[in-house]
C-alpha cells in the first residue's frame, strides 16, 4: 500500500493516480488550479484534518483499478492532441446548449432566482475567456510542444520562439487556468453546488446538471495540463538546450 504523507504534493499525487482527485474533491480541496501545493498546507488553509484525509487518500489508492488511464506515459504530442480533441471540443461543443439553457432560466424563474442572473454573466464570461484561452494553446503553446517532441529527432530543425522559454506562455495558461477556477468556484457557490430547489422546471435541471458536468471536464482538462503536460514541456526544452528567457 503506498503511504500517503501530508509533504506529498497533490498536483504529482493526482498525476500518478486520478482516484486521489476524488478525495481531494469530496473536501473541496482544489488539485487542478492550486495542485502546487502539499497536503499539510491545504489542509492547513481549509480547517481539514490531515490525518483523515491521508488515511482516505490511502484507501482509495489501494481500491482496485477501474481502467484510468495512465497519462503520465504518453508523449506529450499524443497529450496535446488528446486534450484538444476531447475537452477543448468538448467545451466547444457545451458552450452554446448551456447558454441557451441558462438563459431560458433566468429569464423564467430569475425573478425568484436572481443568482440565476449572476451564474448566467459568470459562465458568458467564462465562455469567452476559454475560447480565447484555447485559441492561444492551439495556435502557439501546443505546436512548440509538438516542435520540441520533433526536435528529438532533428535537434537542428528546431528554432528558437518568440516568446523565449516555453514556461512564459505556461505561467500565462496558469494564470488563466487560475481565473477560470475562481470563476467556477463561484458559480458552485450561487448553485448551491449546482443543486436545483424544489421548484426548478426540467430545463433548470438540465442547466445545473450540464454546468456541473461542464466543471468536472474543465477540472480534468486543466489537471492534465498543470499537472502533467506543462512540466513535461518543461523538461522537453531544457533537454534541448533551447531554454531561454
Amino acid at each position: 500500500m503506498m503511504k500517503i504523507e501530508t509533504q506529498h504534493n497533490i498536483g504529482e499525487l493526482v498525476a500518478k493516480d486520478y482516484r486521489a482527485a476524488g478525495v481531494f474533491k469530496a473536501h473541496g480541496i482544489d488539485f487542478c488550479c492550486n495542485g502546487n501545493r502539499t497536503i499539510g498546507e491545504a489542509c492547513e488553509s481549509q480547517g481539514l484534518n490531515s490525518k483523515k484525509i491521508t488515511k482516505e487518500l490511502e484507501n482509495a489508492l489501494t481500491q482496485q483499478n477501474s481502467g484510468q488511464i495512465d497519462f503520465q506515459s504518453w508523449p506529450p504530442d499524443l497529450l496535446v492532441d488528446y486534450i484538444e480533441k476531447k475537452h477543448h471540443r468538448y467545451v466547444e461543443d457545451k458552450i452554446p446548449e448551456i447558454k441557451v439553457h441558462l438563459g431560458k432560466i433566468a429569464s423564467v424563474h430569475g425573478d425568484r432566482h436572481p443568482e440565476l442572473h449572476e451564474v448566467e454573466r459568470l459562465f458568458t464570461e467564462a465562455a469567452g475567456a476559454l475560447t480565447a484561452h484555447m485559441k492561444k494553446e492551439e495556435l502557439i503553446l501546443f505546436p512548440f510542444i509538438q516542435k520540441l517532441m520533433a526536435a528529438r529527432q532533428h535537434p537542428e530543425q528546431l528554432t528558437a520562439p518568440l516568446f523565449g522559454s516555453v514556461e512564459n506562455p505556461i505561467a500565462l495558461m496558469h494564470q488563466e487556468h487560475d481565473t477560470e477556477g475562481e470563476r467556477f468556484r463561484e458559480i458552485a457557490r450561487l448553485s448551491n453546488n449546482y443543486t436545483p430547489p424544489a421548484d426548478a422546471c426540467n430545463t433548470y435541471r438540465v442547466a445545473f446538471a450540464l454546468l456541473k458536468e461542464f466543471e468536472a471536464d474543465l477540472h480534468m482538462h486543466i489537471h492534465l495540463e498543470n499537472n502533467i503536460l506543462f512540466p513535461m514541456a518543461v523538461k522537453l526544452e531544457k533537454e534541448s538546450g533551447h531554454a531561454s528567457r
